[in-house]
């Protein structure tokens, strides 16, 4: 698994998109992902799983339109198989959404043919089991159906004759709009994990921090420096009208995270993508602002980094034509998001 050094990030990652820069960076661990499967599948799925041996495929999961799903992560993991010559994998599709789709298991269907039919083309039969899950981060209740089978709408008796020759695709779902991680969850790091990204959606970080204090004075293992480095740097790009007075006094009682809530402000000043940030204004943003989002957007796009001597000679105007247009084409790529 991966140590926690490599959850340390750079403000250029959460400037544009910070809820799925931000699922991606946690989750993309895979003792986090561990963590959060473990607690949120079947605890039947559970059991059947070698969790020790969780591994997080190469690269962003690419469908056939070829369109990368950034914010998608996919996995691979042995079952605790008896009796089978064969290792069985399992993959987990780790969906991320701010939005409730009501074609959810119909994207998760076409996800897992993808998958299916890669694997087949590389290895052949027999075909991979496939689970897809989806972490809520919406500010709204998600009230549509996780089963594909409900979307076709059949009257029952019409249903009854077709039911066996339609797909049937269900995936699991944790809706963090009903969810309450401070008392649900018991890992510690993923409380705190769901608990930030909840009260980011309902911009309400500065009772997180507050809630954050209380808690790690309780906590068993202290929580690594990257991970709340991350949170930090996630906290303070979200919400902009952020009182970072008010932020520094909430967390002074806490060595670990004041002195971290400080050394993070000096990056974040340093680099100088936040203009006027103390005062909770957006204004004045310079060229770094958007350097930094457009090497953020070049990597969500799977586009190696601008080289940052040329994009130093373009004018504010030029980089923020250019981001433009990068954000023109992530976003194509994903509507319905």
């Amino acid at each position: 698994m991966n140590s926690d050094s490599s959850e340390e990030t750079g403000f250029h990652d959460l400037s544009a998109h910070p809820h799925d820069a931000f699922f991606k960076k946690v989750f993309s661990q895979p003792e986090h992902a561990v963590a959060f499967f473990k607690g949120h599948l079947p605890a039947e799925v559970v059991g059947l799983v070698r969790w020790e041996e969780l591994q997080l495929l190469p690269g962003s999961f690419v469908n056939t339109d070829l369109r990368q799903a950034h914010s998608d992560l996919l996995f691979s993991v042995p079952l605790r198989a008896i009796d089978v010559e064969r290792d069985i994998l399992l993959h987990l599709i780790f969906e991320h959404q701010t939005t409730v789709q009501a074609c959810m298991p119909l994207r998760t269907l076409g996800y897992q043919v993808d998958i299916l039919e890669r694997h087949y083309r590389e290895h052949g039969l027999p075909l991979p089991p496939v689970i897809g899950l989806v972490l809520h981060q919406g500010p709204d209740c998600w009230t549509v159906s996780t089963s594909l089978e409900d979307l076709f709408q059949l009257p029952a008796e019409i249903g009854e004759i077709l039911r066996p020759y339609l797909p049937c695709v269900r995936h699991a779902l944790l809706d963090l709009s009903q969810f309450d991680p401070g008392k649900e969850e018991d890992n510690e790091r993923m409380k705190v994990v769901l608990k930030l990204m909840k009260m980011a959606r309902e911009k309400d970080l500065l009772q997180f921090f507050s809630w954050l204090v209380e808690e790690m004075a309780t906590m068993v293992t202290p929580l690594p420096d990257p991970l709340l480095t991350l949170a930090l740097f996630y906290a303070l790009n979200t919400d902009e009208q952020l009182d970072i007075e008010a932020l520094t006094n909430t967390v002074r009682s806490q060595k670990q995270l004041s002195k971290l809530t400080m050394t993070t402000l000096e990056k974040i000043l340093a680099e100088g993508e936040v203009r006027g940030m103390a005062k909770g204004k957006a204004e004045g943003k310079a060229e770094g602002v958007w350097i930094g989002k457009i090497q953020m957007i070049r990597d969500f796009l799977g586009e190696p980094p601008a080289r940052e001597k040329e994009l130093a000679s373009l004018s504010e105007l030029e980089l923020e034509e250019m981001f433009t247009a990068l954000q023109h084409r992530y976003d194509s790529g994903f509507k319905g998001r």
